[in-house]
């Protein structure tokens, strides 16, 4: 399998308890419609099947997982860290009026009061809320992609308007 035939899912975030069980953390925002009966870690630049055991999928974006063959803390300890893959097969398959947040990377971000900020790079999804980063006068500025700063998602165009909070894009141009 190679990785361009694949898409990421996560990343095995941390080990729990001595027999072998490890922590998905889910990068990708339909996680529950995954289908687990094998997943690939990206090893040495190489992607290696594992074999699914069991899983239990957890709401706050994380899975714990047995792998097949891996039965103790020990082997567990060297999947930490290692990004998590599932062939294209095995997309699940979205409603056309679906948006997630990771689909604004690539959009221009206007600011209501400092005009054009950059293209997206990057969405930053941590338990508390999702962070777009923008390339900005040569740094990378960072805001909170919510409710209260969106103005509107042209996806047509593939433009994010925002009103970012007084100050907030001040602290990129010192």
């Amino acid at each position: 399998m190679h990785i361009e035939d694949c898409f990421y899912i996560g990343y095995i975030s941390k080990t729990r308890g001595l027999k072998g069980e490890v922590q998905l953390y889910f990068a990708f925002d339909d996680y529950k419609k995954l289908d687990f009966d094998t997943v690939f870690l990206e090893i040495e630049k190489k992607l290696v099947p594992f074999f699914v055991e069991s899983f239990k999928i957890q709401s706050n974006k994380t899975g714990y997982f047995f792998f097949e063959d891996v039965e103790h803390i020990d082997a567990a300890k060297e999947l930490l860290r290692k990004s998590v893959y599932l062939p294209k097969s095995k997309m699940p398959e979205r409603d056309e009026n679906e948006f997630y947040t990771s689909d604004l990377v690539g959009y221009l971000v206007y600011d209501e009061h400092h005009g054009e900020l950059g293209e997206i790079i990057a969405i930053n999804e941590y338990p508390q809320q999702d962070i777009a980063v923008v390339h900005y006068r040569f740094k990378e500025l960072m805001f909170p992609v919510n409710d209260d700063f969106i103005v509107k998602i042209d996806e047509e165009q593939h433009v994010l308007h925002v009103d970012l909070p007084e100050g907030l894009v001040d602290v990129y141009n010192e």
